[in-house]
């Protein structure tokens, strides 16, 4: 059985641990975790994992966020992976900070990335682990907001909390499914505080 999971973000410096770079936060704990490496490949940063006779595709797009479904298109196509055996992690303002609902399909909800995917798949019905990374943000500034740094004494012991448990989230996706994982994850996953 083959998987890709696909953390979204955007590569550059300037933009190594902002908000928008979660799903690139969540694939390099599962790497470390996994003693592998990303390797630079067409369309992103490609890691293989192999557990239980599964194989997972690691896949950090190298395309910007807007562009995400290159990626993901490219990466089914090489590795003959069926969409139903796709997860994207993707950052959620509309969720509180560190609260993880895992989907198997639904809108884009404004997120480029996701829009991306959607238009480039044809379809809404992959699986997404959405990353709250919090709203507190005044009139006029979700952009600085979004794009900026995870507070060090608020926020990121929320976001060191959270990406070993979005880390398991995903092995359970390919180990016993979406439906179960699903369950499980968004009864067990309140916001955190």
């Amino acid at each position: 059985m083959k998987y890709l999971i696909v953390g979204l973000g955007n590569i550059g410096r300037e933009y190594e641990n902002t908000r928008p770079n979660i799903g690139f936060t969540v694939l390099d704990a599962f790497a470390k975790a996994s003693n592998t490496i990303f390797s630079d490949k067409r369309y992103g940063y490609v890691a293989e994992v192999s557990m239980r006779g599964h194989k997972l595709i690691l896949l950090k797009p190298s395309t910007y966020m807007n562009l995400s479904g290159n990626a993901v298109r490219y990466w089914m196509q090489a590795e003959k992976i069926p969409l139903e055996n796709v997860l994207v992690i993707v950052d959620d303002i509309a969720l509180p900070l560190g609260t993880l609902r895992l989907k198997g399909q639904g809108s884009d909800g404004g997120h480029n990335g996701l829009k991306h995917i959607a238009a480039t798949l044809g379809t809404t019905s992959y699986a997404r682990l959405r990353f709250g990374v919090g709203n507190d943000f005044g009139k006029g500034r979700q952009v600085q907001f979004v794009l900026g740094t995870f507070d060090a004494t608020d926020e990121q012991p929320v976001i060191d909390e959270q990406v070993p448990v979005a880390v398991d989230i995903i092995k359970n996706f390919c180990f016993i499914g979406l439906a179960r994982t699903m369950n499980d994850c968004n009864r067990k996953n309140p916001p955190a505080k």
